[in-house]
């Protein structure tokens, strides 16, 4: 299984990327992981430009999507929904279909009673594209910036273990989409 994460955050360090980093590392045998690195450099959505036109950056990243058999988000909040640049990539890929009838799930790493506004955002999103959100997958694992280590991973046994039943429960949505 082919599994694309996406973090919503463009920042240096940021606590959303490490988590990625993180069950990316946690991730099972049977399971590829590719982190997409494109988000800062995807242009502004322009629907004139959704067809022919195609930005390269926006190519790839619809190239990157159908190549995944599911997609695993972690991202920020902002001003109470997702990040400016998170929505940017979703609005790219309404007009190719890449995440219809796709799996998806996320993790929220913010703290207690935190991004709750762009985890409502994000299933709104998604469930507007067609995506099949893996709810059971869907994890709210609050990340304390101390628990970032040096190499950028999250070194907690508790956040280790959410992850695993995250990966446990995508399979499981994944291997249940008709081919």
């Amino acid at each position: 299984m082919r599994v694309l994460l996406v973090s919503g955050s463009t920042r240096g360090g940021s606590a959303n990327t490490a988590a990625l980093v993180t069950a990316a590392a946690l991730a099972p045998d049977e399971v590829t992981t590719v982190l997409y690195q494109g988000l800062a450099a995807l242009p502004a959505f322009n629907p004139d430009h959704d067809g022919d036109l195609l930005p390269a950056p926006a190519a790839e990243l619809r190239a990157e999507i159908d190549a995944a058999d599911a997609v695993l988000f972690c991202t920020p909040e902002y001003a109470g929904t997702l990040p400016g640049s998170l929505k940017n990539l979703l609005d790219w890929t309404v007009g190719g279909g890449q995440f219809y009838g796709k799996p998806v799930a996320w993790l929220n790493v913010a703290a207690p009673n935190r991004g709750l506004g762009a985890q409502e955002t994000l299933a709104s999103v998604l469930g507007y594209v067609g995506a099949v959100i893996a709810e059971p997958a869907c994890r709210h694992i609050p990340v304390d910036r101390s628990a970032i280590g040096p190499d950028g991973t999250v070194a907690d046994t508790g956040f280790a273990a959410a992850v695993a039943e995250t990966w446990t429960e995508l399979a499981r949505h994944a291997g249940q989409q008709p081919s």
